[in-house]
């Protein structure tokens, strides 16, 4: 199996925490949306304090056993809290 790079796009608190918009994330070829988040989890841990998180790969929303391909882009969407 073979890694690629991913594009992450976080908006909201999700960039927070991330630290930044974007950044490159590298996955095994087979891996799912679970599996690109767990990556994320671990590299920063406050992602496990989010209740809900909305996920999209190239625009359109997908659940976690969503399978990435090369060249996708996996956007975190928070809740969004309005007034």
């Amino acid at each position: 199996m073979s890694d690629f790079q991913i594009k992450v796009v976080a908006f909201g608190i999700a960039r927070d925490i991330m630290g930044g918009k974007q950044l490159e994330l590298v996955v095994q070829e087979g891996a799912t949306v679970s599996i690109a988040m767990s990556l994320l989890k671990e590299k920063f841990p406050a992602f496990e304090q989010l209740t809900s998180l909305n996920l999209a790969i190239n625009e359109e929303y997908v659940n976690g056993d969503y399978q990435i391909k090369s060249g996708d882009e996996l956007v975190l969407i928070p809740p969004v809290s309005g007034g």
